[in-house]
C-alpha cells in the first residue's frame, strides 16, 4: 500500500516523464507547487518506489522513469480524465456531420482525426463478418460476359465483386435471381449466406431460371467470396516522431506487424465492452512490448461491431487519449445506431 507522499511522487514522475520523455530527478519534483516536503524526503520516497518496482533508474542519470508496473498503477488508480477542448470535440463531431457518408468513409475520417489529435497511430477494426447483415444486392452487367455484384450491408459497408457471366445465363434470369435474393436474404448475416443460399433460396431460383446449374455456380462466386478483414490505419508514421522509437529495429518490427492485418485484427478483437489499456508486456506481440495499446468498442444496438485502438509508446498521455477514444467510440455508436433505426 502506497502512502500519500509516495502516490504524489509517483504521479509527478509519470506526468513529468509523459510530457518531457526525460528522466525525472528529485530537484524537478521539489519545484512542483503540490510538493511541500524536502528534497531528502523526495529521494527517500523515490528509493522506496524503485524498490517496489514502480519506477526505474536509467543508465547514467540520477533521475527515474516509470516502469510498466508504475504505468499500470497510474492508469488504474491515479488518472483524472482530461476535459477535451472545444476544438477537439468539434473535430470529432464534424467527422459524423454528413449522414450520407458510407461506413468506410466515416471510419477512415475517424482514424485520421484520432491520429491527428494524439500524434499516435490509430487503428480501427471494421465490423466482424458475423455481425454484418445483407441489406441489398445488385448485379450490374458490365459486358455480355462480365458483371459486378454490389453488396450493401446494414452498417453502410459497400462491397464490389466482379465475376464472369456464362453465356448460358441471360439478362432476364439474372434479374429474377436478384429479385429473389433481395426478397429472401434481406437481414441475413453474411456468414449465413451459404446456408440460406443452399437450403432456402436454391430451389426457388431453380424453379424460376432456365440454366440453374450455371446460374447457381456464379451466384455462389459473387456472394460467398471470403470477407476480408477491414482495418483502417491513421498516422502510421507517427511512431517515427516518438523518441522511444529512434531504434530502427523497433520501428521495423512494429511496421511489419501493422502490415499483417489478420494479426492486428486478432490483437484488437475484444469480448469486453468499454475501454481496455494494455501496457508493454501485457501485449501479446513481441513488437509491442515497448508500446501501449488502448482500445474501445463501438456498437450497433446491442451488438459489438468493431474496435477503435491507439498505439503509442508506454509514455502515453493516458488521461487525454482515453477521453478522446471514449468520446469517439460513443459518437460512432450513436451514428450507427441512427443509421440502423432509419433503415
Amino acid at each position: 500500500m502506497l502512502t500519500d507522499r509516495q502516490l504524489l511522487v509517483l504521479q509527478v514522475i509519470i506526468d513529468e516523464f509523459i510530457q518531457t520523455a526525460l528522466p525525472v530527478g528529485s530537484r524537478s519534483i521539489s519545484k512542483k507547487d503540490e510538493v511541500t516536503f524536502s528534497s531528502a524526503t523526495i529521494r527517500n520516497e523515490m528509493a522506496d518506489l524503485e524498490e517496489m518496482g514502480y519506477i526505474e533508474k536509467t543508465h547514467s542519470s540520477s533521475g527515474r522513469v516509470p516502469s510498466e508496473k508504475g504505468y499500470r498503477f497510474y492508469v488504474d488508480h491515479l488518472l483524472t480524465p482530461t476535459r477535451l477542448s472545444g476544438s477537439e470535440v468539434h473535430s470529432i463531431q464534424h467527422a459524423f456531420k454528413d449522414q450520407m457518408l458510407e461506413f468506410e468513409r466515416v471510419v477512415q475520417k475517424s482514424a485520421g482525426i484520432l491520429s491527428e489529435l494524439t500524434n499516435y497511430t490509430s487503428i480501427i477494426l471494421g465490423p466482424e463478418v458475423f455481425e454484418t447483415k445483407l441489406k441489398q444486392l445488385q448485379i450490374v452487367p458490365l459486358t455480355n460476359q462480365t458483371a459486378v455484384a454490389i453488396l450493401v450491408t446494414n452498417t453502410g459497408h459497400v462491397e464490389h465483386r466482379s465475376f464472369n457471366i456464362p453465356v448460358e445465363i441471360d439478362a432476364s434470369d439474372l434479374e429474377k435471381m436478384v429479385n429473389i435474393l433481395n426478397d429472401r436474404l434481406y437481414g441475413v448475416p453474411l456468414v449465413q449466406l451459404h446456408e440460406k443460399l443452399y437450403r432456402e433460396v436454391g430451389d426457388l431460383i431453380k424453379s424460376h431460371t432456365e440454366n440453374y446449374d450455371h446460374a447457381f455456380k456464379y451466384l455462389h462466386a459473387a456472394l460467398l467470396e471470403e470477407q476480408p478483414t477491414k482495418l483502417y490505419i491513421g498516422g502510421k508514421t507517427n511512431i517515427l516522431m516518438q523518441p522511444e522509437f529512434k531504434d530502427l529495429d523497433k520501428v521495423r518490427s512494429l511496421y511489419s506487424m501493422i502490415e499483417k492485418e489478420s494479426e492486428i485484427a486478432h490483437l484488437l478483437r475484444s469480448d469486453h465492452p468499454g475501454i481496455q489499456v494494455k501496457i508493454g508486456h501485457e501485449n501479446e506481440a513481441d513488437a509491442m512490448h515497448n508500446c501501449s495499446l488502448i482500445t474501445a468498442t463501438y456498437t450497433l444496438g446491442d451488438e459489438q461491431i468493431g474496435t477503435i485502438a491507439l498505439l503509442g509508446p508506454t509514455r502515453m498521455e493516458y488521461n487525454r487519449v482515453i477521453q478522446l477514444i471514449d468520446v469517439l467510440s460513443g459518437q460512432m455508436t450513436e451514428t450507427f445506431r441512427s443509421w440502423y433505426q432509419n433503415e
